[in-house]
C-alpha cells in the first residue's frame, strides 16, 4: 500500500508534461503574481511554455498587516503566527479564482510552486552574529494553500538554499540557468523588484561560471518614497522623477555603504534598504533636495549601482529587462546609458513575460524538485545536488 498523495506524486513525476502554478510576490508588496506554466521534461531538456498569467493586486487590508511585520526590528509576534496561514490561505482564494476565470479545473493542475511573502532576509554579511547562520523568512503556510486548493503544493523554497550553505537568495541563477542559458550569447537577466538583481549567464555553459546576484534598492525606496510624500503607491512611468534632477551629492552619499564594496554574489533587502538609509544619507548635506531632485537621484542609485555591478563582475553579453522596474522608463534609460555596448530588450524576446519571470522560475524548481534527476549543485562549492521546496499534501 501506498499513501495516495504519493502516489500521485510519483505519478506526476513520470508525466511527459506538467501543468505548475507558480505564484510569487516580491518586496514591492504590489500583490501576488500566478503564472500557469507547461512544462516539459527536466534539467537541461526543461521547457517551458506560459499559458495564463495573472497578476493579483493586495487589497490595502493586506498590504496594511504585512507591513506591520515586513522588515521591521520588532513585531507584534501574535500577529506574524497569524498571518502565516491567513496569507496561505489568501493565496489559495486567489489560484480558486483564477481557474475559474481560466475555466480550468484544480484537478487538472498537477502542482503549485509558492515563494510565499518575504517579511524578513538576514543573511550572515547583514546580522554579523557568530551564532547564526544565513536566515531568511517566508510566510503563507503551504498546507493552507494545499488545502485550499485541493492542489499538491511546494513552499519555502529559499530554506533549503539557507541549509546547504547559501544566503537564500536570489534562487534565479537555477531556473534562469536551465531556461535561458544561450551557447550563442553571454546573458545577463536583470530584475528590478523592490530590489536590484541579475543573472550572469556565460555562453560557455559553465554553472560554475554563473552567478545570481543582489545589487542594491530596485523600487523599494522609490515606492516608500512617493507613498509618503506625493500620496500616491508608484512612481507612474517616472513622470514624478523626471521632473527632477540628479543631486550628486545625495547620489555618492548613498553609494557610501560597504555593501557595494562586497564581491558577488550577495543578498540584500528592506531591512537595509529602506526610507532611513536615505534620511541617513540626507543628513549629511549642506541642504536637503526637493522631493523632485530627491525621487530623480533614487532612479540614478538603483541604476548605477545596478550598472556598476554588470561592469565589473560580468563579461558582457546580452541584457535582458524583467520585473516592475522596467515599467520606469527613467531607470530603463539611464541603464541604456551605464551599459551603451550592450543589446538590452525585455525578457518578453525570450518567450515569457519580464512581469512573469519571477513566478516561472519558481514554477521550474519546482519542477526540477519533483521530476529532475540530478539536483543544482551546492552554493558552498561542495560536492554534491540539491533540491528544493518543501511538499504539502491537500489532506
Amino acid at each position: 500500500m501506498m499513501n495516495p498523495h504519493i502516489k500521485k506524486l510519483y505519478s506526476i513525476s513520470l508525466k511527459d508534461k506538467r501543468f505548475i502554478i507558480g505564484l510569487m510576490s516580491g518586496t514591492s508588496l504590489d500583490g501576488l503574481d500566478v503564472a500557469l506554466c507547461q512544462f516539459t521534461n527536466s534539467g537541461f531538456n526543461t521547457s517551458v511554455d506560459l499559458v495564463q498569467f495573472e497578476t493579483l493586486p493586495y487589497s490595502e487590508e493586506v498590504k496594511t498587516e504585512v507591513r506591520k511585520v515586513f522588515a521591521q526590528k520588532t513585531i507584534d509576534f501574535p500577529l506574524l503566527c497569524m498571518l502565516n496561514p491567513w496569507i496561505g490561505n489568501m493565496h489559495g482564494d486567489l489560484i480558486n479564482d483564477c481557474l475559474q476565470k481560466w475555466n480550468i479545473k484544480p484537478e487538472e493542475i498537477d502542482l503549485i510552486a509558492s515563494h510565499g511573502q518575504t517579511v524578513m532576509h538576514q543573511p550572515k554579511r547583514r546580522h554579523q552574529s557568530r551564532l547564526f547562520s544565513n536566515s531568511t523568512l517566508q510566510i503563507g503556510d503551504g498546507d493552507h494553500l494545499a488545502v485550499k486548493t485541493g492542489i499538491i503544493t511546494l513552499s519555502d523554497f529559499r530554506q533549503k538554499h539557507c541549509a546547504v550553505g547559501g544566503e537564500g537568495a536570489p534562487l534565479a541563477l537555477y531556473g534562469d540557468f536551465l531556461l535561458y542559458s544561450s551557447t550563442l550569447e553571454n546573458r545577463i537577466l536583470i530584475n528590478i523588484g523592490g530590489i536590484s538583481n541579475y543573472t550572469y549567464l556565460p555562453k560557455d555553459g559553465n554553472f560554475d561560471n554563473a552567478f545570481a546576484t543582489d545589487t542594491g534598492p530596485g523600487n523599494i525606496i522609490i515606492d516608500a518614497f512617493v507613498q509618503k510624500h506625493f500620496e500616491v503607491p508608484f512612481d507612474h512611468d517616472a513622470g514624478l522623477a523626471s521632473q527632477g534632477q540628479l543631486n550628486i551629492e545625495l547620489l555618492n552619499k548613498l553609494k557610501e555603504h560597504s555593501y557595494f564594496e562586497d564581491r558577488v554574489p550577495k543578498t540584500t533587502g528592506p531591512e537595509l534598504f529602506n526610507l532611513a538609509y536615505l534620511e541617513n544619507a540626507m543628513k549629511c548635506l549642506n541642504k536637503r533636495p526637493n522631493n523632485f531632485d530627491i525621487l530623480a537621484t533614487l532612479c540614478h542609485f538603483t541604476a548605477e549601482t545596478l550598472c556598476e555591478s554588470i561592469q565589473t563582475e560580468t563579461n558582457g553579453g546580452a541584457v535582458y529587462l524583467s520585473g516592475g522596474g522596467v515599467h520606469n522608463p527613467l531607470i530603463v534609460n539611464l541603464i541604456k546609458q551605464e551599459l551603451p555596448i550592450h543589446v538590452i530588450q525585455t525578457m518578453d524576446i525570450l518567450g515569457v513575460s519580464g512581469d512573469a519571470k519571477e513566478a516561472v522560475i519558481f514554477a521550474a524548481l519546482a519542477n526540477e524538485c519533483i521530476a529532475g534527476e540530478t539536483g543544482f549543485k551546492l552554493p558552498n562549492g561542495k560536492d554534491g545536488d540539491f533540491f528544493m521546496g518543501k511538499i504539502s499534501f491537500p489532506y
